[in-house]
Parts: C-alpha cells; sequence; structure tokens
C-alpha cells in the first residue's frame, strides 16, 4: 500500500522535492470529497509517513511540522491521525526493539499540540497515555473507567412502590377502556398517559403491563393498541419479555393460552414491535420434543398398519381393543397447549405468511399443517389470495360461488391477479400444507380449476417463447398434483366429485404425465405421512374384506363397496385386486362386471396399476419347468382385454409398453396386445377352428363376425374405434407391425437362447397370431386413405424395413383390394355401362393400373434367376389374392342365414318375451339376413371378376426357361410353403390356389409334379414347424389331399376334371427332330398307383417322425395326422402300421411326456373310429393285374423304387437333352435292384421268426436293433447331405445319378457296390437301348406288344413268387407301378415284402407265417384264441383276393403257364406247412414283428451273404432286361435264375433252423 501512497525516491530528496510533493499529495485528497475510498486513502499516506519515522528514515521534527501543516487542510484530520496512532500504537507495543517504539512515543509527544488530549485518551493504551504525561496512573484510570460504566448501564432507578397511587392505575384502565370509536386516538390518549405516570407516580414497565392487558381484551382494535404501543415504548426487549411472562403463566398443566394473547403476540411480531426469535424462546414445547412427538406419532402409524395386515387370533382382538383403551384415557389427561402452534395459528389469521413460514420450518414436515386448525388457517389465507384469479378464469359456467373479504391489514400477502402470481406464495403454502389440503374441498376444487385454465391456455398459446416462460408453471403444477392434490384426495373420504375434478384437470396431460403421477402417489407418497401410513392399511384392510365376499352374484353391492373405497385410494385398491386376480383367473369376470361405479380418474388409475403389474421386474414371465408362460401373465393379459374393452380407459399406455418391450426384444406382453384385439375388436386368433369357422372366415366381415369366432363378440364398434384412435393418434399401428414381424425370427435367435424349445415355438406362435390378428384388425378398421398413409411399398416393407416377405404381403394384401375397389369404382363412375362385359374390362383396367407399380416392386425382392421360371405378375397375383377372391362359401352363408331364421321363429313362439324386445330382436335379426344375403352377392359378383381375371392372365404366369422341376421348386418354395404356415384361412388358399391353377389349365404347370413334391417328404417341413404352424401345414396337407382324393375315387370325375388337362402330362418328347410327337396323358388307373404310392410316402414320413423321440416331431407329426384323418390312411395295411406305432407312442410317453401321451391317445382313438372306412390295397388301386395303356414303360415304379415318384420321373425326363434315353436307365435300374431285394426278402423271411417280435424283448435283440437303428438313420442324413432338398425328379437327369438313387431308396443294410459285371451289361445295355430309340414313334408303338412277349416268358417265375410271397399275408406297403407292369416287376414285388416307411426297418411281412400272417400282424396283443378267429377270417378273405387274381391271370396267360404255376403251388404249400411245424408256438407269440414300424434286422453275416448273392444275380438279371427290345428271353436263361434262387432260399433254410432253436 505504501509503495502506492508513497515513494520511495520523495524520502530520498525529501529536502529538494520530497516534502513539496507530500503536501501536494495531501491537498488533492483533502479537496475531494469525503468518501470512504478518500479517508481510507489520507489514513495510508498518513499511516507510511509516520512508519518511516518509526525506523528512523525522516526525523521525528521534520515530520511533526509537516503533520501540523496537513492538520489544517480538514476538520476531521485529528481523529484520522489519532486512528493511525491507534493502530501503530498496538503494532510498536508488540515489537522488541525497543528503539523503535522510542520513535514513535516521541513522534505523538510532537503532535500533542495539533491533536487535542481527549481523542487521544479515547484511542491509545493506558500505558501510552502514561507515558506521555497525559494521565498521572494507568491503574486509577482503569478503576475510573469500570465505575463509570457500573454507573450507566448497571444501576437501576427504582420506583418506590409507597409512592405510587391506586387511583393512578385506577384512571388509566378507564382511560384505556373508553370508547375508542369517536376522534379518540392513540397520541390523545399517550399524553393522558404520560400525564397519570407523572402525577400518580405510576411504573412505566407496570403501565405497558397494563397497556397490553387491555389490548388483549379489546383485540380487534389493533389499529388503536398498535401505534400506541409504538409510540409509548422505547426498547423492544421490555415488551418481548413481558409478552414471555404472560406465555409461562399458561404453561401449567391442563393450562390454555387464551386466543387473544396469540392475537396481540402475532399483531406485534407483524408490525416489527418485537422480533420473532426473542419471543419464540420464551414458548412451550420445545423444538427437541416436537421431533419426538412427530416420531412417535409415525411409529404408532406403522403399527396400526401392521396390525391391521397381521393376521389376528380372536383372543388377541380383545386384548388388543383393551389396550387401546387404556391409551386413550392416558391421552385424556392432555399435555399444556402447543403455543408455538397457537401463535402459528394467529399469524396465519391475520396473513403474516412470513413469520408463519418461518415457524413451520423449524418443524418436522406437515407435523404444523397435521394440525387442523391450522391447515384451515392457512387454507382460508389461501383462499383470499387466490380469489381474484379464480373469478376471473377458474370458475366454470354458471357457477356463482360465495364472495371473500379481503383481509384488512397491508402486510398481508397480496391477492394473485394472473397465473404469474401464483408462484409468489400460492404454490409455497400449498406445499407447506400437503395432504391437509383435504380439510378444504372447496379450495381443493378451486385450484384444481385453476390448473384446468392453465392448461387450456398452455395448450392454446402457439408463441413458443411464451410457451417456455410457462414451461415452470406447469412444472409447478405439477408438483402441486404430486404433493398436495393426490395425498389431499387420499384423505377425503369418498369423494367421487372431487375425483371427476381431478380427472378435468390430468386428461389434458399426457398419459407419460399422469402415469409418473400415479406412480409417486402409490409408491412414494404413502410413506411420508403417518396419516397416509393408516389410510393406506385401513384400505388394505377393506380391500381383503370385499374381495373376500366379491363373487359372480353379489357384482353390484360388491362394485358399489369398490367404487366408494377407489374414489379416494384407487392405487392401493386396485394393487391388492390385481395381485388376488393374479393368484385366482376365476375373480377377472366378477371383478371386471363390479368396476362399473369408477370415476374416470379411477379408470386411468387402473390403466397404470395394470401396466406397472405387469412390468414387475420381480415376477418371472415363465413357469419353473420353462416351457410355459406364466399364468399370473396370462390372468393380466385376459383381465386387460374385458377391462379395456367395457370401459372407456385410455390405451396409449399399454400400447406403448407392449411396443417398448417388442423393441428391447421381448415378447412375452405380446398376450396382452392379443386379448386386447380379440376382445375389444372382436377378432379372434385360434388354430382350432372347425371347418364350418374356416369356411365362414372366407366370406365377408359380416359372415366372419356371424359364424367365424368361437365367441359371439358383438357391440365391439365403439371399443374397436377406441382401439384403432389410439393406434393413429400415437403413430404405433405400423410399429408394432413391423416389430412384431421382425420379432418372429428374434424369438428363435435372439430371444431363444437358452429358453426351451417348447417355450421358443409358443412364443414364435404367439409373435405370429398377434401378427395375424392385428393385422386383421388394420385391415378391417383403418379406412383406406388411413392404411395406405401408413403402410409403405413392398419392396421397402422388405429392403429397408427388414420385413419377413410372408408379413409384407399380408400387411400390403388389404392395401392393394381397397385400391382396387376404388380405381374400379372410379371407372364405373366415369362411362355408364351396365353389361357385365363392360365391368369385367373396367375390373381387369383398375387392377393393371393398381398392380403394375407391385410387379416392377417384387423383382427386387428375389434374385434375377427365380424370374426365368416365374414371371412377378404370378408371383404378385399369388400373394396379393385370398380366399376371398377364389371362391363364395354358399354353405356358410345358408347356414348363418338359417341360424337367423330359426332365431326368428324362436322369438315368436317365446310367450314370455315383452313385445317391444320381441320387435327389436325381430328387427335385428331380420337386418343382419339381409346384410348377409346381399354380401353374398357382392362377393358372388367379385370372385367372377376376379376368375376372369385370372384367365387373361394365365398364359404369362410360368416362363419355365429351365426344367419344370425347377419352376415348381420355386413355386412351392417362394409361394406354397411360407404361405400355407401363415394363417389356417391361408393354409386352405395355398391348396385351393394350386387347384385353381390346374383347372386353368395353365401353361408349364405340372400339376402331378406339383402334388408329388408336396406328399414326398414332408419330414423336413413337419420337423422345422412349431405347434401351431404344423396345425396349418396339416390343414393345407387335408385340402390338397381332399382333392387328391375326389379324383381317385371317381372315374368320371377324374377324366373330366384332370383328363385332359396339361398338369397331367406324363412325358415330354424332344421335339427337336419331327415336332408331331403327342405327350401323353395319365390314365386314370395309373393315377390311382401314384395316389397310393403318396400315402405310403405319408406313411413312411409320419412313422420315422414318430420313431425319431424328438419332442418335436412327434408332436408336429401328430398334430398334422390329426388334420389330415378325414382323408388319410385310407389303405388298411398303412392304417395298421401307424395305428401300431401310435400306440407304441402312447405306452413310451405316458409317464414321461403327458402332453405327447394325450395327443398320441387323442389321435389313436379318433383313428379306430375311422378303420371302418379303410379298404384294403387291392381296393384301393388295381395291384395285381398289369395294366396295359399307352403309357411306356418307364412310369412304372417298383418297390425297388420306392421313393421314386412314378409319373413326375417321368415328367422329368420330359427335358429336352434327355428324351428317350431314360427309358432304357430305368429299366436297368430295376432289372438290379429287382434282384438284389429278392435275395434280401428271402433271408429276412426266414430271419423273421427267431430275430423278431418277440413281445418281451430280450437283450441281445433289443442291441441289434439299436445298432441297426442307428445305422440306418447315419445312412439317411448323409443321403440327404448328398441330395439337400432334391427330389426324385430332380435327379433323373443322368445315368450314374440314377444308379446312386436306386442304390439309397432300397433297404439300406445292403451298402454293397454294383459288380463290375453288371456295369459292363449295364453299358451294353445303354448302346442297345439308344439304337432302339432312335426310331422314335414306331418303337413307341411296338412297347406294348414287346412287353406281352417278354411276360410271357416270365410267367412262370412270377407265378412262383407270387405264392412264396403269400397273397393272403398282410397288404404290402409297395407303392404300384403306374405304368404297364412288367412279368419282372410282378415277381420282384411278389418277393420284396418291401422296405417299412420306418427308416430303420427291414422287412415287413413275415414269409414263415404265409396266409394266416396277415391276423397275426396286427398290433393288439390278444390271447391266442382271439388271434385264430381273426387268423380264419382273414385266411378267408385272402383265399377270396387270391382266387381273384387267378381267374384274372387265367384269361391272359397260355395253358403252360398254368401248368407251371400249379406245380410251383404244391410245393410252396409244402414248404409252408413245414415252416410252420418249425416255428410252433413261436409265431403266435411274435405278432408284433409284422407290423410296418417295427421290422427285423438281420445280422452282420447275413448281410455279407446277401451282398454276394445280389453281386452275382445283378449280372443275370440284367441280361434277361436287354430283351426288352422286342427279343425273347430264353428258357435257359430263366431256369439258370430259377435254381440259383432255389440254392439261396436252401441256404437261407437252415440258418432258420438254427436260429430258431436258438431262440427257443
Amino acid at each position: 500500500m505504501a509503495a502506492l501512497i508513497l515513494p520511495s525516491d520523495w524520502i530520498k530528496n525529501w529536502d529538494k522535492s520530497g516534502k513539496n510533493e507530500f503536501l501536494q499529495f495531501f491537498q488533492d485528497l483533502a479537496g475531494k470529497p469525503s468518501g470512504q475510498e478518500f479517508v481510507k486513502d489520507l489514513q495510508s499516506g498518513l499511516y507510511e509517513l509516520c512508519w518511516h519515522v518509526i525506523q528512523g528514515n525522516l526525523k521525528v521534527d521534520v515530520a511533526a511540522s509537516l503533520l501540523a501543516d496537513v492538520m489544517e487542510l480538514r476538520d476531521d484530520m485529528p481523529s484520522i491521525l489519532a486512528d493511525v496512532f491507534c493502530i501503530l500504537d498496538i503494532e510498536t507495543g508488540c515489537l522488541e526493539e525497543k528503539h523503535k517504539r522510542d520513535h514513535f512515543t516521541q513522534l505523538v509527544g510532537a503532535c500533542l499540540i495539533c491533536v487535542p488530549d481527549g481523542v487521544l485518551k479515547e484511542r491509545l493504551d493506558p500505558e501510552t497515555l502514561e507515558s506521555l504525561g497525559l494521565i498521572k496512573q494507568a491503574q486509577q484510570f482503569n478503576q475510573k473507567i469500570v465505575k463509570i460504566k457500573t454507573k450507566l448501564f448497571y444501576k437501576q432507578q427504582k420506583f418506590n412502590l409507597l409512592r405510587e397511587e391506586n387511583e393512578g392505575y385506577a384512571k388509566l384502565i378507564t382511560e384505556l377502556g373508553q370508547d375508542l370509536s369517536g376522534n379518540l386516538t392513540s397520541h390523545i390518549v399517550l399524553e393522558s398517559i404520560k400525564s397519570l405516570i407523572g402525577c400518580f407516580n405510576l411504573d412505566p414497565n407496570r403501565v405497558l403491563d397494563i397497556i397490553l392487558e387491555v389490548y388483549e381484551c379489546r383485540s380487534d382494535h389493533d389499529e388503536f393498541f398498535i401505534p400506541l404501543i409504538k409510540s409509548y415504548m422505547c426498547e423492544h426487549q421490555t415488551l418481548c419479555h413481558m409478552l414471555g411472562f404472560k406465555f409461562k403463566f399458561h404453561q401449567e398443566p391442563n393450562g390454555e393460552t387464551p386466543s387473544s394473547l396469540y392475537h396481540i403476540a402475532a399483531a406485534l411480531l407483524q408490525h416489527n414491535l418485537i422480533a420473532l426469535e426473542d419471543l419464540y424462546v420464551h414458548l412451550l414445547p420445545l423444538d427437541s420434543s416436537i421431533v419426538e412427538e412427530h416420531k412417535r406419532e409415525i411409529l404408532e402409524a406403522k403399527q396400526i398398519a401392521r396390525k391391521l395386515t397381521m393376521v389376528v387370533v380372536p383372543s388377541e382382538k380383545t386384548d388388543d381393543k383393551e389396550k387401546e383403551k387404556e391409551k386413550e384415557e392416558e391421552k385424556n389427561e392432555k399435555p399444556p397447549d402447543n403455543q408455538k402452534l397457537g401463535l402459528l395459528e394467529a399469524l396465519l389469521r391475520i396473513g403474516d405468511w412470513q413469520h408463519a413460514q418461518s415457524i413451520m420450518d423449524q418443524m418436522p414436515a406437515f407435523y404444523a399443517t397435521s394440525h387442523k386448525a391450522i391447515a384451515i388457517a392457512l387454507c382460508q389465507l389461501l383462499h383470499l389470495i387466490v380469489e381474484p384469479l379464480y373469478r376471473r378464469a377458474g370458475v366454470p359456467k354458471g357457477a356463482k360461488g360465495g364472495l371473500m373479504t379481503p383481509l384488512r391489514n397491508k402486510q398481508a400477502p397480496r391477492p394473485a391477479e394472473s397465473f404469474d402470481d401464483l408462484s409468489r406464495d400460492v404454490f409455497t403454502m400449498l406445499c407447506y400444507l400437503g395432504p391437509h389440503l383435504s380439510h378444504d374441498p372447496i379450495l381443493f376444487a378451486k385450484i384444481v380449476r385453476l390448473g384446468k385454465s392453465f392448461m387450456k391456455e398452455y395448450q392454446s398459446e402457439s408463441r413458443q417463447d411464451i410457451k417456455d416462460k410457462t414451461d415452470s408453471l406447469l412444472s409447478c403444477f405439477l408438483s402441486i398434483a404430486d404433493q398436495v392434490l393426490l395425498p389431499s384426495l387420499s384423505l377425503m373420504e369418498c369423494n367421487a366429485c372431487m375425483s371427476e375434478e381431478i380427472w378435468g384437470f390430468f386428461k389434458l396431460f399426457p398419459y407419460q404425465h399422469r402415469y409418473r403421477l400415479y406412480g409417486q402417489w402409490k409408491n412414494e407418497t404413502y410413506g411420508n405421512h403417518p396419516l397416509l401410513v393408516k389410510i393406506k392399511a385401513q384400505t388394505v384392510d377393506r380391500a381383503k374384506y370385499i374381495m373376500k365376499r366379491l363373487t359372480k352374484e353379489n357384482v353390484k353391492p360388491s362394485g358399489r363397496q369398490i367404487g366408494k373405497l377407489s374414489h379416494s385410494n384407487p392405487t392401493i385398491l386396485f394393487d391388492y385386486i390385481l395381485s388376488q386376480i393374479q393368484w385366482y383367473d376365476n375373480l377377472i369376470t366378477p371383478v371386471v362386471d363390479s368396476l362399473k361405479y369408477l370415476t374416470s380418474l379411477n379408470y386411468d388409475v387402473l390403466a397404470y396399476c395394470i401396466i406397472e403389474a405387469l412390468a414387475n421386474p420381480e415376477k418371472e414371465k415363465m413357469k419353473h419347468d420353462d416351457t410355459t408362460i406364466s399364468s399370473w401373465l396370462q390372468s393380466l393379459a385376459s383381465l386387460c382385454g374385458a377391462v379395456f374393452r367395457k370401459y372407456p380407459i385410455e390405451l396409449a399406455g399399454l400400447l406403448q409398453y407392449v411396443t417398448n418391450q417388442l423393441k428391447a426384444g421381448k415378447s412375452f406382453d405380446l398376450l396382452i396386445l392379443k386379448e386386447v384385439v380379440q376382445k375389444m375388436a372382436g377378432i379372434e386368433i385360434t388354430d382350432e377352428m372347425t371347418v364350418e369357422q374356416l369356411e365362414a372366415m372366407t366370406g365377408g366381415e359380416q359372415l366372419k363376425a356371424e359364424g367365424g369366432y368361437f365367441g359371439q363378440i358383438r357391440n365391439t364398434k365403439k371399443s374397436s374405434q377406441r382401439l384403432k384412435d389410439a393406434l393413429l393418434d400415437h403413430e404405433l399401428a405400423l410399429p408394432l407391425c413391423l416389430l412384431m414381424a421382425q420379432q418372429r425370427n428374434g424369438v428363435v435367435f435372439s430371444e431363444g437362447g437358452e429358453k426351451h424349445l417348447k417355450l421358443v415355438g409358443k412364443l414364435y406362435d404367439q409373435c405370429h397370431d398377434t401378427l395375424v390378428q392385428f393385422g386383421g384388425f388394420l385391415a378391417s378398421n383403418l379406412s383406406t386413405e388411413d392404411y395406405i398413409k401408413r403402410v409403405p411399398s413392398v419392396d421397402v416393407l422388405c429392403n429397408q424395413l427388414h420385413t419377413p416377405h410372408d408379413a409384407a404381403f399380408f400387411l400390403s394384401r388389404p392395401m392393394y383390394a381397397h385400391q382396387i375397389l376404388s380405381k374400379y369404382d372410379e371407372l364405373k363412375k366415369a362411362e355408364k355401362g351396365n353389361r357385365q362385359q363392360q365391368k369385367v374390362h373396367k375390373y381387369i383396367a383398375a387392377c393393371e393400373q393398381i398392380m403394375s407399380p407391385v410387379h416392377e416392386a417384387v423383382v427386387s425382392l428375389h434374385l434375377p434367376k427365380v424370374w426365368d421360371d416365374l414371371r412377378p405378375q404370378f408371383y404378385a397375383t399369388f400373394w396379393s389374392l385370398t380366399m376371398y377372391d377364389l371362391a363364395v362359401p354358399h354353405n356358410a352363408y345358408d347356414r348363418e342365414v338359417n341360424k337367423l331364421k330359426m332365431q326368428i321363429k324362436a322369438i315368436d313362439e317365446n310367450t314370455e318375451m315383452p313385445l317391444n324386445k320381441k320387435k327389436k330382436e325381430k328387427e335385428r335379426c331380420t337386418a343382419l339376413q339381409d346384410k348377409l344375403q346381399e354380401e353374398e352377392k357382392k362377393q358372388l359378383e367379385h370372385v367372377q371378376r376376379v376368375l376372369h381375371r385370372l384367365k387373361l392372365e394365365k398364359d404369362n404366369w410360368l416362363l419355365a426357361k429351365s426344367t419344370k422341376n425347377e419352376t415348381i421348386t420355386k413355386f412351392l418354395q417362394l409361394c406354397i410353403f411360407p404361405r400355407c404356415v401363415f394363417s389356417a384361412i391361408d393354409a386352405v388358399y395355398c391348396a385351393r390356389f394350386v387347384e385353381l391353377v390346374h383347372q386353368q389349365k395353365t401353361p408349364n404347370f405340372c400339376t402331378l409334379l406339383c402334388y408329388d413334391r408336396v406328399f414326398s417328404d414332408i419330414i423336413y417341413t413337419v420337423a422345422s414347424c412349431t405347434e401351431n404352424e404344423s396345425r396349418r401345414y396339416g390343414r393345407f396337407l387335408c385340402c390338397m389331399l381332399e382333392t387328391v382324393t375326389r379324383w381317385h375315387s371317381d372315374r368320371a370325375i377324374y377324366e373330366k376334371e384332370c383328363g385332359n388337362y396339361p398338369g397331367f402330362l406324363t412325358i415330354f418328347r424332344a421335339s427337336g427332330f419331327d415336332g408331331g410327337n403327342k405327350a401323353d396323358q395319365l390314365d386314370y388307373e395309373n393315377f390311382r398307383h401314384v395316389v397310393h404310392k403318396w400315402h405310403y410316402k405319408l406313411t413312411k414320413a409320419s412313422v420315422h417322425c414318430l420313431e425319431t423321440g424328438e419332442y418335436t416331431h412327434i408332436r408336429n407329426i401328430l398334430i398334422v395326422l390329426t388334420k389330415i384323418l378325414p382323408w388319410y390312411p385310407k389303405v388298411l395295411n398303412l392304417g395298421q402300421a401307424l395305428e401300431c406305432r401310435v400306440h407304441k407312442i402312447c405306452q413310451e410317453e405316458k409317464e414321461k411326456r403327458p402332453d405327447l401321451y394325450a395327443l398320441a391317445m387323442g389321435y389313436s382313438g379318433q383313428l379306430k373310429g375311422r378303420k371302418v372306412h379303410m379298404v384294403p390295397e387291392n381296393e384301393f388301386h388295381h395291384k395285381e393285374q398289369p395294366v396295359r395303356s399307352a403309357t411306356p414303360g418307364n412310369l412304372q415304379n417298383g418297390p425297388g423304387n420306392t421313393g421314386k415318384p412314378a409319373t413326375t420321373a417321368a415328367a422329368s425326363a420330359g427335358k429336352t437333352e434327355e428324351g428317350a434315353a431314360e427309358d432304357s436307365d430305368k429299366s436297368k435300374d430295376k432289372s438290379q435292384t429287382a434282384q438284389k431285394t429278392a435275395s434280401k426278402n428271402s433271408t429276412a423271411a426266414n430271419k423273421v421268426s427267431s430275430s423278431n417280435g418277440s413281445s418281451t424283448p430280450n437283450s441281445t435283440k433289443g442291441s441289434k436293433e439299436k445298432e441297426d437303428k442307428e445305422k440306418t438313420t447315419k445312412e439317411k442324413k448323409e443321403k440327404k447331405e448328398k441330395n439337400p432338398g432334391s427330389t426324385p425328379e430332380a435327379k433323373a437327369g443322368g445315368k450314374d445319378k440314377q444308379k446312386e438313387e436306386r442304390s439309397k431308396e432300397e433297404k439300406p443294410i445292403d451298402s454293397k457296390e454294383k459288380t463290375p459285371k453288371a456295369e459292363k451289361d449295364k453299358r451294353k445295355d445303354d448302346k442297345k437301348e439308344e439304337k432302339s430309340k432312335i426310331d422314335g414313334k414306331s418303337a413307341e408303338k411296338e412297347w406294348p406288344k414287346e412287353r406281352d412277349v417278354s411276360n410271357d416268358s416270365k410267367t412262370k417265375e412270377s407265378s412262383k413268387v407270387e405264392k412264396n410271397a403269400g397273397a393272403g399275408s398282410l397288404k404290402s406297403l409297395v407303392p404300384r407301378s403306374e405304368g404297364v407292369e412288367s412279368e419282372r416287376e410282378q415277381k420282384r414285388r411278389k418277393l420284396d415284402t418291401h422296405s417299412s416307411p420306418s427308416h430303420s426297418s427291414a422287412v415287413k411281412d413275415n414269409l414263415n407265417d404265409l396266409k394266416d400272417s396277415a391276423s397275426k400282424h396286427h398290433p393288439n396283443h390278444s390271447t391266442v384264441l382271439s388271434k385264430s378267429k381273426e387268423k380264419d377270417d382273414e385266411k378267408k378273405e385272402s383265399d377270396k383276393s387270391r382266387d381273384r387274381s387267378k381267374e384274372r391271370e387265367k384269361k391272359e396267360d397260355r395253358k403252360e403257364r398254368k401248368r407251371d404255376y400249379a406245380n410251383s403251388d404244391r410245393e410252396m404249400s409244402q414248404e409252408a406247412k413245414r415252416r410252420k411245424d418249425e416255428n410252433g408256438t413261436n409265431s403266435s407269440k411274435h405278432s408284433k414283428s409284422a407290423s410296418p414300424s417295427e421290422s427285423p434286422h438281420s445280422n452282420d453275416k447275413d448281410n455279407s451273404k446277401r451282398s454276394k448273392s445280389t453281386s452275382k444275380d445283378k449280372g443275370d438279371l440284367a441280361k434277361p432286361e436287354k430283351t426288352s427290345g422286342g427279343k425273347k428271353e430264353s428258357r435257359h436263361d430263366k431256369e439258370k435264375s430259377e435254381k440259383k434262387r432255389d440254392s439261396t432260399g436252401a441256404k437261407e433254410e437252415k440258418k432258420h433252423h438254427k436260429s430258431s432253436e436258438k431262440h427257443r
């Protein structure tokens, strides 16, 4: 500081310039006005100068003379210098250097002239004064000071009471008590009081006390007494002490402080005559005891709550009541008043908010306002403040309202004129009031109405800057709602009007704000206040009481009680009700019915409570077994559906919750959406539909509503409109659809994770079903404009939004239908022509306009090569049509119309019904009837238009640039399979569409190939389905089988519907050389063979699935089999094979997997019921007699080719490059495979009795079977890996492929390669075949004749084999040949008892048992007696069938054939007898061995021998095949082969003896 004021140069050059500069500096400072900062600068300058003197830098006399000059500059200069000396005195006194202290005293001594002594005596230390000689002794000086101070401050001048005169006080009281209404002022009275004090020697303090006493008695005269006291008193403390003594006087037990005392204390505080801090210490009780009391109250409240929730024994109840009585008596001995609260109330009454607020701040929260008097006083003050604003903005129309008189005093808070004024005091006051606003319902309503009018203003405000300003007010109102309004509502008993008032305010908030408020109310508010803790406990107790007694019968009274309880505490009540519903789902209906007495606010709270219950993180959404969704979730979902349908509750929160869950990848909660849509819109999703319901679902909306659902859900118009509005307002319709579509795969790949496969399937189904249901709702409820505006085009859905194709088309389909119809109407209006033809043309034009962009859009969905076979037009047509477009369900319409007619009849007959009700019901039924008939007519016209359009389009549908096979593959892969599992109606649609494409005679579409591919191998499709998908897939197969069975049943139908249709062409010749080749149609009999083959394939696949042991495989195949039961199985032996296998499943799964057991038992029972409709194989198709037709031999398909579809193999041969060469390859393969199967079967036949069939299998047999099963399944897997997704037709391309096919399709046990010799023969054969085929047509025409010749030469052999196999044995599972059967084929069929449908089995028929084997092979485990009866019946049947076949053969064959046949018959019968004797009773035990699902396996030795014998025979059998070109087979060759077969047979017999003995 010194450096700033006095530079050191001034001191150095003092004499020259320093002194003058110093003086000049001080003159400048002194000339300025005397401000604080300039005084500081003066002090600093003087201090620096003196300090230089003390340090010895400047001489004392020089400095003294300078200071004398400075003193003249200002009047207060001596005082300033004295202050500097005071500071230096203290500083130098502390220094150790004595010379500095000496310099200081010298300087002060030198300045005594210019600074007065009195000033120095005030400022300096007594010791310094003594050293300067200003005082004699420091000690005496100190004593003198003490005496003076005592006299001044502590000595009291007491009035002598003896001098006082009582008359003075009497006069004083008279003065104060006179009438104050006149011109009397406090000033006049004060003068009188002063006179009285002087005249009668009155004590002023006692006078003040009397003034206060009179004021207390006349407390309404504030305007007189307050100025009087103000002008009378000199000390605030005195007044405060007097009031304090007055309060102390009333602090005795049972003492009561008068309200007038509180009033005068409050008035004095308001006018600042006393300080609150001074008075507060005089009041009782202490703050610490108030806190303790508050804590005690909370504790008591919690104990009461705990008691109410505890289960109490009756004896304990009486004890508790006695204790409570004692407590109440104790409370009656009440402590003295709480004076702090009394003062607080008085302050509030006069409107002194500042002091009242400071008192409340000293106490625990809401402690003060929990006392009713204070709460009411505060409410009264609030009334006065909000009155002007309420009059302006809050009063509802038509209401008058009572006027409030404002407070007179000016210190009270200012009334609020605008909403901004509310934030000054009102919001703060309300927060202090908290839940205790419940004491004043009128103020409650006023605040709510003000909130309502503010929200309306806020929402209508368009300017953003003003809106930003009012945001703080909005948050204040939200806080008030949370901290004041809702808690207060809880304390109001059953006030429905307040609940509705609050809803008027709350409904203006978005649901997010409301739900936040309800969450706070439910989870936090009740814990903050002792009163609310009690209320919560009482509500739960009451809710328990009501819920215990709630039944369907007493819904109304219970509903009223629930209503009353819910007006105040809805969150607590609903929380309890929902917890009960989660446990007991039978409560749902009565609870929903009993909620009709709720207010709008309560419904909204219910929606929140439901969402909170659903989102409860502590609850598991899966059951403990992890395979099913928890029952609590299912109960809540069905409650959601019922409640939201019946009552007008806002849905947005619930829908957003489901959307958020989907976004998070959780699909459990889709159950809620499913229920809500089902109940609110009446759209039901179930795969358990009856045929009648399904039929009704293909009609219009009215028919769907009447006949398509299980529950007739009526009056859904309002509820579905609410649901639609909620979805559109919150833009949730499309996001929900897309999230569901994406989540379907998410269930499997993301959400699935560690979950059980069964649960993953369920979730997938739930997700898919909800998507279908929700999409259906949107399609039927959204207007065309809304729908088109929201759903993007297919390419955007698939490519950008990653929606699966099936779901994308499902969402787009209604849009196309809407657009086409609106365009069609537009064209009709433009050109008015009533002719049907014109209408159709307009419809087609409309379709082209709408669909052409779609055709372009779908191109991007698949690779370019897809469009080589299918046209985008065809693809889009398939995906955009529905069953509504293809057919009119006349039966369903008639059925519903008849039902309505019956209803009308019943109404007429009902005598009890009132007439007006009768009339209404009849009108309703008649109106419905008219609507249905109109709808049917409309649909009929529509279907005709669509069919006409398809007829015109069909020629451009399929290009088939690659092959027909490839075309069918793409059609199935991209169209049929994705859609047939989408929904039940889509399943029917797919089957009907295939039929329609066939009926339209679509070019390049092979119907036969399509059906064959559908039925051929269903294992993979079935295995990859979920439970519901397998139901739909079964329905699809059922519809496909229905069509096939219809064609199979009657030649006339077949000829009419398939006879000359392009879909039934079987061979396609290469037309390059001579274009005149005509394609051949498949005739009726061959078609029956093909159908049998399909049935066989289905059996094979079914048994395989049942044998896997996999849960999914078994469940799905049982579901599919149940669905196709009307049309399959039709053949007796296939039915028996299935029955046997299903019976085994029933036994195996009874304990392990009860759901599979139930499915299997259900199917088994139905299958037995269908047995009467099954027919033997020879009735299903003519298998005995070779059928002659123009179809060439390459259509034949015997046992060796079991996996091959006959006609489709021929169809695939139609590839132009292969041409006729196919025939030779196929015939060659057949020759080899025939020999193989012959040798295999002879071995297996002899082994049957020893190796298999025992009903109590031994360990060796079990292990063998296990090994064989493993072996065969491995081989099958390898086979499938080599040919993924391939079909027999696709493999017909080359010789080598065919060889592999044939060998694979045979029994997997025979794994040996073909011998080189056989291959040589095959090559030779190839060359010959090629030569013979060059002639083309001529060779084809000769074909049947040559076949006859070769047949003749082989007669003996075939007849022998026929006997050997036993004509009456169990019907073979062989799919019969579709073309002319050669002798070799017959022989092979008889020998080969056929590889069973089960993949692990080898041979099914037991050759040892011969004619009576069929009876033994029945799966029933009956006694030997009952078996023999069945055996006889079977024998008779088999004899008859054999006789019939003999007669047919006699007509056709020569005499030589008859002779050979007789010989062989004799030999075979002897052999059979011998075998029967050897077997003994063994054969009866092994009755199970013949069932197709359990075929015997031979051990490794037999395998090796068999493979040797087949390799030998292959060559020999290949030779006779060459004669197919026209040469006769020599007798020599035939005998040779016979001998070989006999020798192998003999070997097998020996083996058989040994094994049977072992077995015994």
